[in-house]
């Protein structure tokens, strides 16, 4: 009895050991795999590039980060964005998204929303507050808490915007010198409302600016790209828009279905944001909206922000190509109309990080836009669309 004794001792103890191996080092494996930045010699940056893209207000609509437990004060070995690594790629404006609810097996294709949600398994294996284990509104609060607690512990380096004023102050203190960025909070698929309408305020009082209606499934607002059908906007979802529309919020509907995008633009008058995608015409998958659509969206007055990923891109995510596209995009909605939208930390391989921006300055010069129109593709329209919907 003794000897099994010391037998179960030491195997609880093995047990322990691996069970606090795997909440330590697992997550972190999981995001070296999913946000991989792949390997490559420095890209060439001419001085007149290197010149530009020190003067320029650099925006992007998308970034995933807040889903993962490193510490974004800090410059990171992996991963896609910190705040160093944003202040480096002279990073003014930066929408974090909040991930609340993934399904397992996700595709371009179909999916269904009663599949197991791989953010649970994530929630769970990163430790997060129990109350997020089945809370998706809880998840996108406690993203935003995040976010708070890394502007509490780098004030000069982070500022989350909440208002027009507030994106003004940072402006104005980046013309002073200062390297701080403005963080605006974004909801990738608006399910943490839970169906319902009051859960909006409870949002807005977190700090969400941007609000996208649908991720990669159906939800009570609508139908997906993603989902099992073109369905459009539902009573909830018309609710819902009207209200992000009243309270100077923004709208995004990347990852919404063709029909539901239609249907915004039936129903209302602010620009239009597809935060993070690329252009058909130039790479026809079916994540990429049909020109004609995008082009409805420009008209409003809205952007298209252009991703950095292979499944936007067909293949090849170097600053090179991605100029390129961003070339086709300028060429079919106007210059006035394209934004960058990286999904930047978003289970993505890129093949560049934030920091290395400036390669995307420099290939856009050797696209042959002009620097005004680098100028508003890397930041300047984004800014315009955020004035616009501020208050």
């Amino acid at each position: 009895m003794r000897v099994l004794g010391k037998w179960l001792v030491g195997l609880l103890v093995v047990l322990i050991v691996a069970v606090g191996a795997f909440f330590v080092y697992a997550p972190g494996y999981v995001e070296r795999e999913r946000n991989a930045v792949s390997p490559h010699a420095p890209y060439p940056v001419s001085e007149a590039a290197r010149a530009l893209h020190d003067s320029l207000i650099v925006g992007d609509w998308h970034a995933d980060s807040l889903l993962w437990n490193r510490d974004l004060t800090q410059r990171g070995s992996y991963g896609q964005v910190d705040l160093p690594r944003l202040i480096e790629g002279n990073v003014a404006l930066q929408v974090f998204t909040a991930v609340t609810k993934s399904p397992a097996g996700q595709n371009y294709d179909s999916n269904s929303a009663e599949t197991m949600d791989n953010i649970t398994l994530l929630a769970v294996g990163q430790l997060w507050p129990i109350r997020t284990w089945s809370s998706l509104l809880a998840r996108a609060i406690y993203q935003a808490q995040k976010l708070q607690r890394f502007e509490d512990e780098a004030p000069d380096m982070l500022k989350i915007v909440h208002s027009l004023a507030d994106l003004e102050g940072v402006l104005a203190d980046r013309a002073a010198g200062s390297k701080r960025l403005a963080g605006i909070l974004g909801i990738e698929g608006a399910h943490p409302l839970e169906g319902k309408l009051e859960n909006l305020d409870l949002l807005e009082a977190a700090g969400y600016r941007l609000i996208a209606l649908q991720h990669f499934f159906d939800n009570e607002l609508g139908g997906s790209l993603h989902g099992k059908g073109d369905t459009g906007l539902t009573d909830f979802g018309r609710q819902v828009v009207a209200e992000v529309e009243k309270r100077g919020m923004i709208l995004d509907v990347a990852h919404s279905s063709p029909q539901v995008a239609r249907d915004v633009l039936a129903i209302t008058e602010m620009p239009i944001v597809v935060s993070h995608t690329g252009i058909h015409s130039f790479c026809p998958a079916k994540r990429n909206f049909p020109d004609d659509l995008m082009q409805a969206i420009a008209a409003t007055g809205g952007v298209i922000g252009i991703g950095y990923w292979d499944e936007v891109t067909c293949g090849d995510i170097t600053p090179a190509h991605i100029s390129r596209m961003i070339r086709a995009a300028v060429d079919l909605v106007g210059e006035d109309h394209v934004s960058l939208g990286s999904d930047f930390d978003g289970s993505v391989e890129t093949a560049f990080d934030t920091s290395e921006l400036a390669a995307l300055t420099s290939a856009l010069l050797d696209q042959g836009l002009t620097e005004a129109q680098v100028r508003k593709v890397m930041g300047e329209n984004m800014l315009r669309v955020l004035r616009a919907r501020l208050k």
